[in-house]
């Protein structure tokens, strides 16, 4: 069974900094590419960050661009979203979910196992 868990979310003000990790099991996570997606209240689920298989090759969103790292620890099957410089259009829940392919998108709908997720809210 796949299962996916965030931890890491908080309040943080503007201009801070925070680590979400996204806990994986039940499945060949080597072999899958894993993606953070966040949802504001009112808007659309929206990809942040994917990180592939095997080559470990990143991709992210224009509005995070410089500002988040994502990174992945294949022997604890973990994948990490550093988020600096946060800004208050950052708060929403953040997701991560994972595809049975180790190639990447930012799309929703291209995956089929997802977190619980974990609220970021960013605000003075």
């Amino acid at each position: 069974q796949v299962q996916l868990a965030e931890s890491g979310g908080g309040l943080v003000q503007p201009g801070g900094s925070l680590r979400l990790s996204c806990a994986a099991s039940g499945f060949p996570f080597n072999y899958y590419a894993i993606t953070w997606f966040r949802q504001a209240p009112g808007k659309e689920r929206e990809g942040v960050s994917c990180i592939s298989a095997s080559l470990g090759i990143t991709y992210y969103a224009d509005s995070v661009k410089g500002r988040f790292t994502i990174s992945r620890d294949n022997t604890k099957n973990t994948v990490n979203l550093q988020m600096n410089s946060l800004k208050p259009e950052d708060t929403a829940v953040y997701y991560c979910a994972s595809r049975s392919r180790p190639d990447c998108s930012l799309r929703s709908d291209q995956y089929d196992a997802w977190g619980q997720g974990t609220q970021v809210t960013v605000s003075s």
